[in-house]
């Protein structure tokens, strides 16, 4: 199964054989027939209804899929005190995994925490919560949490571990220490710098070229696609032999042979929209439209929009639900890494145009990124040069109340910049009616230590409380302010909130796994800046283990030592809401009491911070003279090394004969 699942992929790959200007969308293509195949699918916030071909997915997911992998994971049950057989397999909760934002460290907290959840990884399979992510029906991406998502879909869904560090074959790894915008180092004028800048201008030269207005987040949206796609090697890195993603297209993810076999949960990325023409450059107000982009469609399930668009023809100014043409559409516009790029452009808050600077990235990366864009300024067209720029596919639509319904473009930016760092909006859409969500918080709320203290969760809840009472499910109970999170320790342990809706709760059951120092007491490596934009080898090794060991650990009160039972909790925890669809409910099972008494969230009786000790918050550089770098450089060139070598033996030995 596993040779035919590398043909299949292999097979993909060698059908997306691209160039670099293959970024460039095609432009008067001509457009469906509108009378049976509408661009725009409308719903009303009341009545809700999903995409018929994510109805379809996630029906045969559960149908042909997941009851298996419930039983490869809890076997029959009896391990947690229930009987499987006794439960139909309809029953089974309905699961979500959320991977918040915060650049290469969010993207490696959420790879890392995916591989210790993952059945293929043989400790987390040991441990017993290798398992969970198989019996997933959905998965969220924002900003970097969307970066491992779409990597894992356009790698055909490997391990984590084949996908970051590469196998040696079809996988190249992330190649994390090649800075994104100088990755040759920090001279930006190097020729190597060069070559890899005038390569992605190449790509937004050729999107200009079909008209298409850019912004600088297209060149980041190609620096995303050089690590997270599947065509670049640290072989080819500075070359044009392949296309380095571009081509690759968000609607083709139904191409991909894991997501034909059902093999994985269907994802969704999250980008919030600056009104057009607002020029904010501060925090959006929580009212802002939210859209996700799924295989499917660009939507809003916001009331305040309500909207569906053919990811497809996405690209393609529509008024009323059609072209101004009639029947000139857009295709290629959803470049895979613009779709990340979307949900990551970030630059709205701190690129300052009237003094030429870009704040938080080092000084090497917004020197690269400044001088990217003014070489970009001079050959091309933009529009807003701080967002993602995208042609609004909704203008004349829900006039009475939709931000952007006069506007013939959309400005999409950071899914966070609403500071919603989890992107938990698409999994509580009542539609989707999901039993629990696994929140893979990678967030640092925290400005001194950078690690998570709530703050994502409450916005959301205050959001959904606000304004999506009719469209979103409620969420659950939660320490009511990021100190709260703090005091109560819930942000550096696993928590489950939500345990014990009421008659009329809808809320989830969320699982939280905060990136949190290790339990161990060890020096946390993990706590990084959300603008660090490389890391080493050796630090990304050390960052996945440290990562894996907590996820894996669970936490033992008043202790530095492992919860043996654990993985047993996380099942509890995953399989609780099967119990309440059963008639009549079954109760929960003694080990499962005993497993939400140490890790379920009691609003009453609130857990405390000192239940974990010996816990160190300051992060310690793992690599500080990056050792691994000169490993790597020995490594790519030992050969050259110990001709070298050689060479200066032999001319010192001929130097002492003829002494």
């Amino acid at each position: 199964m596993k040779t035919l699942f590398l043909v299949q992929f292999l097979l993909y790959i060698a059908a997306l054989a691209s160039q670099v200007t293959d970024y460039a969308p095609k432009t008067n293509v001509e457009c469906p027939d509108l009378s049976t195949a509408p661009l725009i699918r409308s719903f009303s916030p009341q009545n809700q209804t999903l995409h018929p071909a994510e109805v379809g997915y996630v029906a045969t997911r559960r149908n042909t899929v997941i009851p298996a992998a419930w039983a490869d994971w809890i076997g029959d049950g009896s391990s947690l005190g229930y009987n499987l057989a006794s439960f139909n397999s309809s029953l089974f909760p309905n699961i979500g995994f959320a991977i918040p934002g915060g650049g290469l460290r969010a993207a490696q907290y959420g790879a890392a925490v995916l591989q210790a959840l993952d059945a293929r990884n043989s400790s987390a399979k040991a441990a017993g919560t290798g398992g969970l992510l198989q019996v997933a029906s959905y998965i969220t991406g924002l900003s970097g949490g969307s970066w491992v998502t779409g990597s894992l879909l356009f790698n055909n869904w490997p391990t984590v571990d084949d996908l970051v560090f590469g196998n040696g074959q079809d996988l190249s790894g992330w190649l994390l220490d090649l800075p994104f915008a100088t990755p040759d180092g920090d001279n930006v004028l190097s020729d190597l710098n060069q070559a890899f800048f005038g390569s992605v201008l190449w790509s937004i030269i050729a999107k200009d070229s079909q008209g298409i207005d850019t912004s600088i987040t297209d060149p980041w949206s190609r620096m995303i696609s050089y690590h997270f796609l599947n065509q670049t090697s640290r072989q080819n890195f500075f070359t044009n032999d392949t296309g380095h993603g571009a081509g690759q297209l968000w609607s083709d993810i139904p191409l991909i042979p894991a997501y034909q076999n059902h093999s994985v949960p269907f994802p969704i990325i999250v980008a919030d929209s600056r009104p057009t023409g607002s020029n904010l450059t501060t925090v959006l107000p929580l009212d802002s439209v939210v859209y996700e982009i799924t295989p499917l469609e660009l939507a809003s399930y916001d009331p305040f929009l309500s909207t569906g668009m053919n990811l497809t023809y996405a690209g393609t100014h529509l008024s009323a639900g059609r072209s101004p043409t009639g029947s000139s559409c857009v295709t290629g516009f959803d470049q895979a890494g613009f779709i990340m790029g979307s949900s990551a452009s970030l630059f709205n808050q701190i690129l300052d145009f009237a003094h030429n600077t870009i704040s938080q990235f080092s000084q090497n990366d917004g020197n690269a990124l400044l001088y990217l864009l003014n070489r970009q300024l001079t050959d091309v067209r933009t529009r807003a040069d701080d967002v993602a720029n995208w042609p609004n596919p909704f203008q004349g639509q829900r006039t009475d109340v939709f931000q952007d319904a006069n506007a013939t473009w959309l400005e999409l930016i950071d899914g966070a910049s609403n500071q919603e760092n989890v992107p938990y909006g698409p999994l509580l859409v009542k539609a989707r009616n999901l039993d629990v969500i696994v929140t893979v918080e990678g967030s640092a709320d925290d400005p001194i230590n950078n690690w998570p203290n709530g703050s994502s969760p409450i916005q959301t809840s205050l959001r959904q409380f606000q304004f999506l009472q009719e469209t979103h499910k409620s969420f659950p109970p939660i320490p009511t302010t990021p100190q709260d999170f703090i005091d109560t320790g819930v942000n550096a342990r696993p928590t489950f909130f939500g345990c014990d809706p009421g008659a009329t709760d809808d809320f989830p059951l969320v699982i939280y796994l905060p990136n949190a120092p290790p339990i161990s007491g060890s020096d946390p490596v993990t706590n990084t800046a959300t603008f660090q934009l490389s890391y080493t080898l050796l630090h990304t090794r050390l960052f996945f283990n440290q990562v894996h060991t907590n996820i894996i650990s669970g936490f033992t009160p008043n202790s530095n030592n492992p919860d043996s039972n654990w993985g047993k909790c996380l099942q509890c925890a995953a399989f609780d809401r099967a119990r309440s669809k059963v008639t009549p409910p079954i109760q929960r099972s003694t080990l499962c009491l005993q497993c939400f008494k140490q890790y379920c969230f009691d609003p009453a009786n609130p857990p405390s911070k000192a239940e974990l000790p010996n816990r160190k918050l300051i992060f310690v550089d793992p690599d500080p003279q990056g050792l691994s770098k000169i490993e790597l450089l020995f490594s790519d060139n030992k050969f050259k090394f110990i001709g070298g070598l050689i060479g200066l033996v032999a001319f010192i030995a001929l130097l002492s004969i003829g002494l």
